[in-house]
């Protein structure tokens, strides 16, 4: 059966412009994805990975799970707690590396560690933050809502992801046009600092947030 044009144009940019708005934002995740992209370092897999994962909460949203888990407060409490504990890991890290120039470089690879720790790092990054699932599953799975199931919903949920999938693999590969100021050392340790900042207010909110609630 056909689908009208305007019954997927409508909400697939509805989804696409909401995705926008929710992940450009300065984060932990978006800090790391700038980092690797600076280093010129697993670029392809860390952008895949981010915006599958994006992909993923949000068809859960959309099919309906944001409901079930606005209902459990405590699952939420719990990874809030593992979430803050890895970023104030690695903004520990972070400022460490600001206080060694020796290691900021942006044309090595030296430091950027396997694939797989690096996407260990980032797995963390986006599964154990809560904030990740207040806005893909809770807050697009509500907004999602109001438009028709299935396809309708469908198609609002595909414009949310393919927000992801521009935003972070642009972030990914568009950060090279920033490696001429990176060959500095000074750039490096003010971005360090800033991502080290980033990591720990982010886990301040998130303690703050759940435990005054």
């Amino acid at each position: 059966m056909l689908i009208a044009a305007s019954a997927v144009h409508a909400p697939f940019l509805s989804g696409l412009l909401l995705g926008s708005s929710l992940i450009v934002a300065i984060g932990a995740q978006n800090a790391f994805v700038l980092r690797q992209g600076l280093l010129q370092s697993h670029r392809f897999p860390v952008a895949l990975f981010c915006a599958l994962s994006d992909a993923v909460l949000i068809a859960a949203g959309v099919g309906g799970l944001g409901a079930a888990v606005g209902q459990h407060p405590l699952l939420l409490m719990v990874v809030a707690c593992a979430g803050a504990l890895v970023l104030a890991w690695y903004g520990i890290k972070a400022m460490r590396r600001a206080f060694h120039p020796e290691v900021l470089t942006a044309d090595t690879h030296a430091n950027a560690g396997s694939v797989w720790t690096v996407l260990a790092a980032c797995a963390g990054f986006t599964w154990l933050n809560p904030h990740v699932y207040l806005d893909t599953v809770l807050l697009i799975g509500s907004l999602a809502a109001p438009w028709p199931a299935p396809w309708p919903r469908a198609f609002f949920g595909v414009g949310a992801a393919t927000a992801s999938f521009i935003w972070f693999f642009g972030l990914a590969y568009g950060a090279r046009l920033l490696a001429p100021l990176f060959r500095k050392p000074l750039a490096w340790r003010v971005l360090d600092v800033l991502i080290a900042l980033v990591m720990w207010s982010i886990a301040g909110k998130l303690l703050l947030y759940f435990f005054a609630h």
